[in-house]
């Protein structure tokens, strides 16, 4: 087997007011695949998201990326080689053109001239989004600015891609748009979602957390399929929709 492009080991977390957000959470992903992070409001799944590039820290557990433990000797690296979309674009989107909001991150690492350039083209044109180059994002619509996202972090050349929600605002069309981009992208992928039928199409695997802890761990269409295990998790499918009669 390869080395994991990521994985944690016993996270533990805890608010400063002493909540406890993660209890030894553990997984591991290899290179390549695309894994969906599954689990009701309050589950920790966005707590653990930020352990992942060093956004937070745990007080317990370690994450390993690409065999590089996620200290302050290695942070600098696994935050370029762990790139997060967050859920609202306007969060990573912030410059007055879309063009320098996709150069802000390789720049910051030094990257300057023809590279650069070369990275934002070959970002952009990945999302289907380099004729807006020029544009202000404010001026894209939802389904827009989160490719233009998606282009920010491609741009740093990462191995990993974690997304937050990225179906979450989008209508149909922008939806599949997005779903046909993820899915062409040669990457690892980790997705954090509540819509159901969208990790089912782009993430062979899952995992569900509550209460801070991984409490299962297999193919997306089987726990979909577990009718206990997703009551007793508070995940819930469209009316209608069955996981098994979906190719």
């Amino acid at each position: 087997m390869s080395v994991p492009a990521l994985e944690v080991v016993d996270l533990s977390y805890h608010y400063p007011d002493g909540t406890e957000v993660l209890r030894n959470a553990g997984f591991h992903i290899h290179p390549g695949e695309r894994v969906a992070l599954l689990g009701p409001n309050g589950a920790g799944k966005t707590t653990l998201v930020f352990h992942l590039n060093g956004i937070f820290r745990p007080d317990s557990g370690s994450v390993i990326v690409a065999g590089l433990p996620l200290d302050d000797e290695h942070v600098k690296e696994i935050r370029r080689r762990v790139g997060i979309v967050f859920q609202d674009p306007d969060d990573q989107l912030f410059m007055p053109t879309v063009g320098q909001d996709v150069a802000f991150g390789p720049a910051n690492y030094g990257v300057e001239g023809a590279e650069l350039q070369t990275r934002v083209n070959d970002a952009l044109s990945a999302v289907g989004m380099l004729d807006v180059a020029g544009r202000p994002p404010h001026h894209l619509s939802v389904g827009q600015r989160r490719r233009v996202a998606v282009a920010t972090v491609l741009a740093m050349k990462p191995e990993i891609v974690v997304l937050d929600e990225p179906s979450s605002n989008l209508d149909p069309a922008s939806r599949r748009e997005l779903a046909d981009i993820l899915t062409s992208l040669d990457i690892t992928m980790l997705m954090v979602t509540h819509d159901l039928p969208y990790a089912l199409e782009l993430c062979p695997r899952s995992l569900v957390m509550n209460e801070g802890s991984i409490i299962a761990d297999g193919s997306t269409r089987q726990i979909l399929s577990d009718r206990e295990l997703m009551k007793a998790n508070r995940l819930e499918l469209p009316l209608g929709f069955d996981p098994n009669l979906t190719l």
